[in-house]
């Protein structure tokens, strides 16, 4: 038995939903396929697939061992792509779906320097919050922060976990006092993201307590309260990646620094493939290390 053939008809029988479809896609028989995945299970000795006529779903040890495969798989295609592409340079419109903060208060800090370093590379950048579909709307890569993201389709690269902390521009905290505790923020003006909840402050101890963002100016964009935070119109909440530069520079200061408000992940996703294209491998590995560099710079 070939392992890495069986591993691949495998994945192919997982992602396709179904041994027919999998050996079209991989231009063999439904036999072939079906006997391959046998030799697998047998070697293992395990189950990987329950299967009958109506009915088709993955064993636990079936799950276990499709992300494994997947990963394995991946890292050899990207090893002979790198391989065959040792000479090559990136080149070629990158289409990039991204949230609007990065498209608004991050993108001077990485665009530049990635322009630069890849000067063939031509940069088609869309933002919006929404998850979009990358495959059906032609996107090489995606930039999402959210939580921790549940498994899916696409190949999800983890970029950087920041934290989420309250910030104000010095004229506020000059005008209004310092905030010592978390009640003090009932007497401040509060910076609320349009259907973002309360905030959840937690102290050394671990309790936490809900605070309702409301004041005198709410936005649904970020870029909006990142405006009126640096104009000293209140307390606004941010992860530390969004204003790390305006911290670094004293427009704006940190408040309550004793507490957590929790983290974002910053991701890179896009769609499981054979062969990942030399342009979106070197963005998102630019990326990876910009967010790398970025935490360093406030350590």
């Amino acid at each position: 038995m070939n392992q890495l053939l069986a591993m691949r008809a495998f994945r192919c029988i997982v992602e396709c939903r179904g041994f027919s479809a999998a050996a079209e896609r991989l231009d063999t028989t439904h036999s072939t396929i079906s006997r391959q995945l046998q030799q697998l299970e047998a070697q293992l000795g395990t189950r990987l697939i329950n299967r009958n006529t109506r009915r088709f779903s993955l064993t636990s040890a079936g799950q276990q061992y499709y992300a494994a495969c997947v990963d394995i798989l991946q890292r050899l295609d990207q090893a002979a792509l790198a391989v065959g592409q040792a000479h090559e340079s990136p080149r070629g419109v990158l289409r990039i779906s991204a949230p609007v903060v990065i498209g608004t208060l991050e993108l001077a800090s990485w665009l530049p320097a990635f322009q630069q370093r890849y000067p063939e590379i031509e940069v088609d950048l869309s933002c919006d919050d929404r998850f979009v579909d990358l495959i059906a709307e032609g996107f090489d890569v995606a930039l999402r922060i959210c939580g921790p993201l549940a498994d899916s389709s696409l190949v999800a690269r983890l970029l950087t976990v920041s934290d989420r902390l309250l910030v104000a521009a010095p004229t506020y905290v000059a005008r209004q006092g310092l905030v010592r505790q978390v009640h003090d923020l009932a007497d401040h003006a509060l910076l609320g993201f349009a259907g973002g909840g309360d905030w959840s402050l937690t102290d050394a101890r671990g309790v936490t307590t809900a605070v309702r963002a409301e004041g005198r100016f709410k936005a649904d964009s970020i870029s909006s309260l990142h405006a009126a935070a640096l104009a000293g119109v209140g307390i606004a909440a941010f992860t530390r990646a969004t204003v790390q530069e305006d911290l670094l520079r004293g427009r704006l200061v940190q408040i309550l620094p004793q507490y957590s408000l929790g983290q974002r992940h910053y991701y890179a996703l896009y769609p499981h493939a054979r062969h990942v294209a030399l342009k979106v491998q070197v963005f998102v590995e630019f990326m990876a290390e910009h967010y790398r560099n970025a935490s360093s710079a406030l350590r």
